[in-house]
């Protein structure tokens, strides 16, 4: 099986830029994610939505420190943010249920968010993806034998 990632800014004047664009990896191998939220932007969150599913919040930083990392499965993922601006979310080996929207956001604001409120399936992201975000596609494809 290989395992696609690929990845987008929603609005690239709202200053959070997130990469790689697009990376292909065997199963089993890390995939990284690299975030850079806006600039005087202390608090950063990093979000996964499983298809079909709400955003949930997998760890949330102010500067540093984590301030809410219970819902990080770190037994593979982990995160970190360097010098309270960049931070990155690493898995390790990537298995299929990792297939998900990944996505980083940052604010002012010290309010910790769970979960965003419930998105349709078809209506697309909510106004606050698109303002203070940027978002991965990661997902895991059959291979050739």
């Amino acid at each position: 099986e290989q395992i696609l990632s690929f990845s987008f800014t929603e609005l690239s004047e709202a200053g959070v830029a997130q990469s790689p664009r697009y990376k292909v990896i065997e199963k089993s191998q890390a995939v990284a994610f690299w975030c850079n939220p806006i600039s005087g932007h202390a608090t950063l969150y990093w979000y996964r939505q499983i298809l079909g599913q709400g955003p949930e919040l997998l760890v949330q930083f102010r500067n540093n420190d984590v301030v809410d990392d219970s819902q990080l499965p770190k037994d593979r993922f982990s995160a970190e943010r360097l010098k309270g601006v960049n931070s990155t979310l690493k898995i390790q080996p990537a298995k299929l249920e990792d297939s998900a929207v990944y996505l980083c956001a940052s604010s002012l604001a010290t309010a910790m968010q769970r979960h965003f409120p419930p998105v349709q399936k078809t209506a697309g992201l909510s106004p606050l993806y698109s303002a203070h975000s940027s978002l991965s596609l990661f997902l895991i494809l059959p291979g050739k034998k």
